[in-house]
C-alpha cells in the first residue's frame, strides 16, 4: 500500500477515535501503525508479535480492541478461511478473490475480470439480482500439499 493510502486511512482512523470520544494511546498508535504496514492476511497473534517488537508491553487484548476499532469504522476486514483462525486485512478499494491451501495454510490473493463478468451475468441471470459485494475462497492443495512432482509451495518461498 503507498504512504498516501497509509496517511489517508491513519487519518480516517483518527477521526473515528475522536468521534467515539476515545483517547489517543501510543500503543494503539504502534498497533495501528504496524495493521497498516502489514501485507496479505494477518492474525492477532502475528500482529501482536510485529507490534512487542516496537512496544514489549503491549498486550492481546489492546491489539484485539485495536483491530475491533478498524474494523468498525471500515480500514480493516476480518477474514475467515476456514481453519478456526481470523485474520485481518486492510481494506483497499480494489477487490479480489482467495485461492487458499488447505494443507499449509497458504493464502494468494487473486483478480480475473472474467470471473467477474461471469459473477454478474449469473446474478442478473438468477432472478435479476445487483450484486453489492461478494467474497470467493477457492480452497485446495499447493502443489507441494498435492504432491506433484517438483511440487513446491509458495509459501515455502516467501509468498504468501
Amino acid at each position: 500500500m503507498a504512504a498516501t493510502d497509509q496517511v489517508k486511512l491513519r487519518t480516517r482512523f483518527d477521526e473515528y477515535v475522536r468521534k467515539k470520544g476515545l483517547k489517543s494511546t501510543t500503543q494503539r498508535d504502534v498497533i495501528v501503525d504496524q495493521f497498516l504496514r502489514s501485507k496479505g492476511h494477518i492474525s492477532i497473534e502475528d500482529l501482536l508479535a510485529k507490534v512487542r517488537r516496537r512496544s514489549p508491553k503491549v498486550g492481546y487484548a489492546t491489539v484485539y480492541r485495536t483491530l475491533k476499532l478498524l474494523t468498525d469504522c471500515g480500514i480493516a476486514e476480518a477474514r475467515h478461511f476456514g481453519d478456526g483462525q481470523t485474520r485481518f486485512e486492510v481494506m483497499d478499494s480494489h477487490h479480489h478473490d482467495h485461492l487458499i491451501c488447505v494443507q499449509c495454510g497458504l493464502i494468494l490473493e487473486f483478480e480475473n475480470e472474467a470471473i467477474e463478468v461471469l459473477q454478474n451475468e449469473m446474478a442478473d441471470k438468477l432472478g435479476g439480482f445487483k450484486l453489492v459485494s461478494h467474497k470467493m475462497e477457492l480452497y485446495g492443495l499447493c502443489p507441494k500439499a498435492a504432491g506433484l512432482r517438483n511440487g513446491y509451495c509458495p509459501k515455502d518461498q516467501g509468498l504468501k
